[in-house]
């Protein structure tokens, strides 16, 4: 079999399951479930009246869209333009700007569609593409259990022409290298800020009903917030935990991760650095600029919110201190030598 670095990448355990591969590949070889996998022609499995479709053929064009293998920026702020705090009025995770800048862009014709993450009340995820505004509805609220946002660009790329992408950032930066490297029609970039996420199935059979001591189906609202993991229920209650509790049972490529606030970004969102029922907003290009001052006059903005920048910044720093030994040393030991922080 030819050999694509993102094999390498799955042997070492730490691809992503961003879904940027599974996106791009001609020949349909990769799909996603909790990493990517690569139809090999030489498994004879594989092969139905002689012949194995949908395998690799040698293109090599996962790997130039593959964030492991492209690595991490050390400073993760040296293109942050602006930063400031917003609100609209949606009721989302926050402040709920995401949301509300989705649905101004689609009524506005500005973006054609987007890939969102919707969940059931067992927080259950489902990938659906969002083209009318009431579609950004079914989307609400952060979910901490991952799903691949960027394997569901497979269709969008062959019917539409301005395509938004929204997701974490590993998700984003595999969103950059694919509109760098093959497809121009991501016209825009909006970035969430992550410290992990985790499997539907340990958030399911672990977290909520051994350290929460919760029933899944009661959360209606999970968040990280002041050192802790926090679930509210149906009923009004507020539960908490501290991270550390539930930290080590985050997805095994989030410990190697050296992105906290989605660098390759357009624009950044999240809730670090503002007051309660804020976003924080971090403006990374000239195009993230654009597209948010086609909205910024319906919402309402905090040019100085406190804590501020700063906080961000020592949140990013605690994230490089605990991951980048461990992503430096998978590097080591892979074949290539592209990756690596710069």
């Amino acid at each position: 079999m030819v050999h694509p670095k993102i094999l390498e990448v799955i042997e070492y355990d730490v691809c992503t399951a961003c879904g940027a591969c599974a996106s791009v590949c001609p020949a349909g070889a990769i799909i996603i479930n909790k990493r990517a996998e690569v139809r090999d022609p030489d498994n004879l499995e594989l092969y139905i009246k002689g012949a194995a479709p949908n395998v690799c053929e040698g293109c090599f064009t996962c790997g130039r869209v593959c964030p492991v293998i492209d690595g991490y920026y050390s400073d993760e702020f040296f293109n942050v333009k602006s930063f400031f705090g917003a609100k609209s009025t949606i009721a989302g995770q926050d402040g709920g700007v995401t949301s509300h800048m989705l649905k101004e862009l689609l009524r506005k014709g500005e973006i054609d569609c987007v890939v969102g993450i919707s969940r059931n009340e067992n927080w259950e995820t489902e990938l659906i593409l969002m083209t009318k505004p009431e579609d950004v509805d079914k989307t609400t609220g952060t979910k901490y259990t991952y799903d691949s946002v960027l394997q569901a660009l497979k269709e969008p790329f062959e019917k539409y022409d301005k395509i938004a992408v929204v997701g974490v950032p590993c998700q984003v930066h595999g969103a950059r290298l694919i509109s760098e490297n093959v497809n121009d029609k991501i016209v825009l970039i909006v970035g969430l800020i992550c410290m992990e996420s985790f499997y539907h199935d340990t958030m399911a059979e672990k977290i909520i009903p051994d350290i929460m001591k919760l029933n899944i189906e009661d959360v209606v609202k999970m968040n990280f917030a002041k050192g802790k993991f926090w679930c509210y229920t149906k009923d009004g209650q507020e539960h908490s935990v501290k991270i550390p509790e539930v930290a080590p049972h985050a997805r095994h490529p989030c410990h190697h991760c050296c992105d906290y606030t989605s660098v390759f970004a357009d624009i950044s969102l999240g809730s670090v650095g503002t007051p309660d029922g804020w976003n924080c907003v971090l403006i990374r290009t000239d195009t993230g600029q654009k597209y948010f001052d086609m909205v910024k006059d319906t919402l309402e903005i905090m040019e100085n919110p406190a804590p501020g920048l700063d906080l961000v910044k020592k949140l990013a720093k605690t994230k490089h201190d605990n991951n980048s030994g461990h992503y430096l040393e998978v590097c080591e030991k892979f074949s290539f030598d592209e990756c690596g922080i710069r």
